[in-house]
């Protein structure tokens, strides 16, 4: 394994398959110190045996973003084997819709709470957590990933790709996450954390079902690039705004 240039620590959720394990990646090429939190063990050692294999200086931690207790523990873990953490990269999320609206009624409460659990709490858990390392840091970096469907602005214009798409629990998670971007951007700016969303764009990962990867235009390496660039942020870099591989994207 490489020796690492770069002090700083990130934590990745959901890093151990798909966009997360190749954000991993992408910001271990930077010499960043990554963490996996992966809500299976197994899994989670797997995706760093693969990741030092690549010269990626990389640990493990379990995490499910869906239990609060989880999270304060790999939030201890961090901080006993790493002693700081510099970039939370909040990626762990699901579209069940992608499935069940086929068999049920997309507007199911059972299958909002179950969407806004994982993308929305889970990211405020895992924030709350780890919040004390990030403020700690010499420059703390929260990197949201979210989705153009949860732009109110997109998903009003008939020009937009994703207007024909409805999946509400999803849309309205991610809209939901966004909102908690800008709310800790502003509680956050009195502090060296800079708090971002970002989309991915269309990936060809597991997230939107079996057909997905096949379907979907943008490889995972080529959409962590987004990822990293908010996670990668200079100190005069913006805080509460919400960018794609293009630009900046409307709320």
């Amino acid at each position: 394994m490489t020796t690492t240039t770069d002090p700083r620590v990130a934590l990745v959720t959901g890093g151990n398959r798909g966009l997360g394990l190749a954000t991993a990646r992408r910001l271990g090429r930077e010499g960043v110190t990554v963490v996996i939190g992966a809500r299976d063990a197994d899994r989670g050692r797997a995706a760093v045996r693969g990741l030092r294999e690549a010269g990626v200086w990389a640990s493990a931690v379990p995490l499910d973003v869906d239990d609060e207790a989880s999270a304060t523990a790999a939030a201890e873990q961090i901080r006993r084997e790493h002693g700081r953490l510099d970039i939370l990269v909040n990626n762990a999320g699901i579209l069940p819709e992608a499935t069940a609206a086929r068999v049920a009624d997309p507007l199911d409460p059972e299958l909002f709470l179950r969407t806004f659990r994982t993308n929305v709490l889970g990211a405020v858990g895992v924030t709350a957590a780890v919040l004390p390392l990030l403020v700690r840091s010499d420059g703390g970096r929260v990197v949201n990933v979210s989705s153009r469907m949860g732009s109110l602005s997109d998903q009003l214009d008939p020009a937009s790709p994703y207007h024909g798409l409805v999946v509400p629990a999803y849309q309205a998670s991610k809209a939901a996450l966004n909102g908690l971007t800008v709310a800790l951007a502003k509680k956050l700016a009195g502090t060296r954390v800079k708090v971002n969303s970002v989309c991915p764009g269309w990936v060809q990962t597991d997230l939107g079902g079996p057909d997905n990867r096949a379907a979907a235009p943008t490889p995972a390496h080529q959409a962590a690039d987004v990822v990293a660039r908010a996670a990668l942020l200079d100190d005069d870099g913006p805080s509460g705004s919400f960018f794609d591989a293009d630009g900046s994207v409307p709320w």
